[in-house]
């Protein structure tokens, strides 16, 4: 009878183990064209499991890069395009030049008495010709320019919106990679290769059992005692006839309580009304998901 009691005792609470479980979920549809996982086994954070079939976002980014090249052949050279403005309008300094020169000289004869008024009146009317012959040039230059550099914006103003599509294609092509986010092993498999999945669909549950904790549920009496990041010690069955124990931490206390699990034991079994703690405890490899614990104060 007292070794029944003491073993009675032993505990303030039991539970069962459980761990951080993530379900992957695929972020591309399409066949599965790899999917390298078996149940059972432990993956590292950033393996590379699989991969999507990621033809047509292939094919579809080099349409977009070449018509990013179709664009930029067609954009137009404005020095070129705007040569013979240029040409003309040397031309006419040219022969600008060369009237004021005539114009000076005209204008020094008649000052000598030598020249007449005539000469000087139809050099001035042919300077006044070429000022304006000049200032239409630059005129038709300038409205020439203009318009090509609105053709040559709106078409890089084309080209920018293609740049972002291919990014956003890049970012599709990257989720076709499937690529494990946590160390851990892997609980199920949903999936297999060639077959088709879409956007969401779950491919495999994995779950990190380098900590894992042990859910138990306390009374009110017990509640007291327990506190966040309290150190508690979790005893388990070892095999042997014996317990295994080890330290672990309240990480959790839930705010409120509930009816006491049929499959939990408390320390009054009378107890309709329990909380449930979650502690957790770092592990070497002898826990498993669903093994069934105690702790004790």
């Amino acid at each position: 009878m007292v070794s029944c009691q003491s073993e009675e005792q032993s505990f303030d609470a039991t539970g069962a183990f459980e761990a951080d479980e993530l379900i992957v979920s695929s972020e591309a549809s399409g066949v599965i064209l790899e999917l390298n996982l078996e149940e059972g086994q432990t993956l590292k954070s950033g393996t590379v499991i699989g991969r999507v079939d990621s033809t047509q976002l292939y094919l579809k980014r080099k349409q977009l890069e070449a018509s990013i090249i179709a664009l930029g052949y067609k954009l137009p050279n404005i020095s070129a395009q705007t040569q013979a403005f240029n040409q003309q309008e040397a031309a006419l300094n040219v022969k600008y030049n060369s009237l004021l020169k005539d114009q000076k000289r005209i204008d020094n004869l008649l000052k000598s008495g030598i020249g007449t008024r005539k000469s000087l009146d139809d050099i001035n009317a042919g300077v006044d010709e070429v000022k304006q012959q000049l200032a239409v040039i630059r005129k038709q230059k300038a409205a020439q320019t203009s318009a090509l550099n609105t053709q040559s914006s709106g078409m890089k103003a084309e080209i920018g919106p293609m740049r972002v599509q291919i990014q956003q294609i890049d970012d599709q092509l990257k989720k076709c990679r499937i690529v494990n986010p946590i160390d851990g092993i892997v609980l199920n498999k949903y999936a297999l290769a060639n077959e088709m999945t879409g956007m969401g669909k779950p491919l495999y549950k994995i779950a990190d059992l380098n900590n894992i904790y042990l859910k138990a549920y306390i009374t009110n009496d017990q509640l007291a005692k327990a506190k966040l990041n309290q150190k508690v010690t979790v005893s388990t069955d070892d095999g042997k006839g014996g317990f295994k124990e080890t330290q672990g931490t309240i990480s959790w206390i839930s705010d409120k309580a509930e009816f006491t699990p049929k499959t939990i034991q408390t320390k009054d079994e009378r107890a309709n009304l329990v909380y449930a703690v979650k502690v957790k405890i770092e592990n070497d490899g002898f826990y498993k998901i669903g093994m069934y614990g105690q702790f004790r104060f």
